[in-house]
């Protein structure tokens, strides 16, 4: 979906890299893009005829299990990073494809399955190893450059471009997770159940609900769980879900936490084309359910998915100031992945896409995950920061005044005085 082409690829071994490139593309005035480990789905780690920073083999691993701390280098994913905490029983909470970067993830939020337990991975970044638009290398954190260590836990790739990030640890064991499909026939009562025990469910438990159609062309709808805590709890609370319908498929069992998360790579091969759409969803009300059974039978490809991922627990009670990631509620991340094959069928899915996010739209907040966001514009920006985004304005500011760090979901420099709203 991406065809663009930088005229120097830089692949970085550490910070002093980085600086020598970016104060390379100062000089000649060569728009800068960064890429960290995995995937975006907007495209801003690649530019046209400029420079690319590839962070991708910065893949060095500090596990301290006396602290539950660990330092990791930007190019790592999560699987990489899930497999080198694991092996001292530790975790910190990420996303849910262990083939998508930590850098963006974390500086976009970072919402996965220990959301509810633990946070977002924003939430965990405790320190930030960073390169400036000057080319000064800056280790930030709470006692040192506060301002800007608020900025990096949801503003983005605006700010600098960090190197290493510093996490906090939590001990996770085998979690009891898996899978509930149930026929189509049923999802109203189904999907309505689920409001109703996830908005009363411990923080040990997450959810995801994935609506789509196999290839035969038939609907279907999956409710995927994950429990992170003693499994004889879990099982008390899983069971009513487990019970109703009842299911057409029953995967719920002990897995370990790596095995987790790498259930869902199989979805995301290489050389899709993807479009996505996303908004926050409150509650999933009558009108909006009729909406999306209305929709679903006419999407243009089995490969695709629409989902609702649960935030929740302490992800949710976080103050919305606290850090830059500002739409802490219970509610739903609403996103339809669309994905297939063949770049001739892109009119149709994408067409179709819009189709159900328009009509979806009224019964979305005015807000929007930045991490599932495409190139959508700069209110849509805005949209993903809501009334942080004045601050983050001044931070970006301080630290990049000239916006050299603009492929990105860019936050303009100073574009609001401070105090006013977007």
């Amino acid at each position: 979906m991406i065809d663009r082409r930088p005229a120097v690829i830089v692949r970085c071994g550490g910070p002093a890299d980085v600086a020598r490139a970016v104060a390379f593309a100062r000089e000649h005035d060569l728009v800068l893009s960064v890429r960290g480990g995995g995937h975006g789905v907007a495209g801003n780690a690649v530019c046209d005829g400029g420079i690319l920073l590839d962070l991708s083999p910065v893949k060095d691993l500090h596990v301290d299990p006396l602290h539950r701390t660990a330092r990791a280098g930007a190019g790592l994913t999560l699987g990489e990073l899930d497999i080198g905490t694991q092996r001292h029983g530790l975790a910190t909470p990420l996303g849910v494809v262990s083939v998508t970067g930590i850098a963006g993830l974390t500086l976009g939020g970072g919402l996965g399955w220990l959301n509810g337990r633990y946070g977002l991975a924003c939430d965990n970044l405790i320190e930030a190893e960073v390169v400036t638009a000057d080319g000064d290398l800056l280790q930030v954190g709470p006692e040192s450059h506060p301002d800007l260590i608020w900025a990096l836990r949801g503003g983005g790739g605006n700010f600098g471009v960090v190197t290493a990030f510093s996490y906090r640890l939590h001990p996770v064991g085998p979690v009891l997770a898996g899978g509930l499909g149930y026929p189509w026939a049923k999802v109203r009562d189904v999907l309505r159940f689920h409001e109703e025990l996830v908005t009363t469910s411990p923080d040990e438990l997450s959810t995801a609900v994935s609506i789509g159609i196999d290839p035969s062309g038939q609907p279907t709808v999956e409710i995927a769980v994950c429990w992170c805590g003693p499994h004889e709890d879990g099982e008390r609370v899983l069971a009513p879900l487990r019970a109703f319908g009842p299911p057409l498929t029953d995967t719920i069992g002990s897995t370990s936490y790596v095995a987790l998360q790498s259930a869902g790579d199989a979805g995301f091969p290489t050389g899709r084309q993807h479009y996505w759409k996303s908004g926050w969803m409150r509650t999933l009300t009558d009108s909006a359910l009729e909406t999306l059974i209305e929709h679903v039978p006419q999407m243009p490809s089995s490969m695709s998915k629409i989902g609702l991922q649960r935030m929740h627990g302490t992800a949710s009670r976080v103050a919305p100031d606290a850090t830059a990631f500002r739409h802490r509620a219970d509610q739903y991340d609403f996103l339809m992945i669309s994905q297939w094959e063949d770049p001739l069928d892109s009119e149709r899915n994408i067409a179709w896409t819009r189709g159900l996010f328009d009509a979806m739209t009224p019964h979305l907040q005015e807000a929007v995950y930045v991490n599932n966001l495409g190139a959508e514009g700069p209110d849509r920006v805005r949209a993903a920061y809501g009334a942080n985004y004045p601050r983050l304005a001044e931070v970006k500011r301080r630290y990049d005044p000239a916006n050299v760090f603009r492929l990105n979901q860019n936050i303009a420099p100073g574009s609001d005085p401070p105090g006013s709203r977007p």
